[in-house]
């Protein structure tokens, strides 16, 4: 009885952690996904229709 007890036991944390790592794996993944939008996306600079060096 006690064998049984510790091997269900010991599958649902087994289950966890194969659960937890894959949902880990899943973090890492769409976190470097938006990083990479983030690096390829075109640095927009603001400009208000004056141009940065003097004109006299």
């Amino acid at each position: 009885m006690l064998a049984t007890v510790l091997t269900w036991v010991g599958s649902i944390l087994g289950l966890a952690l194969l659960v937890a790592m894959a949902a880990g794996a899943f973090v890492v993944d769409f976190d470097d996904a938006r990083g990479d939008r983030r690096r390829k996306k075109p640095h927009v600079t603001e400009s208000n229709g004056t141009s940065a060096a003097p004109l006299g």
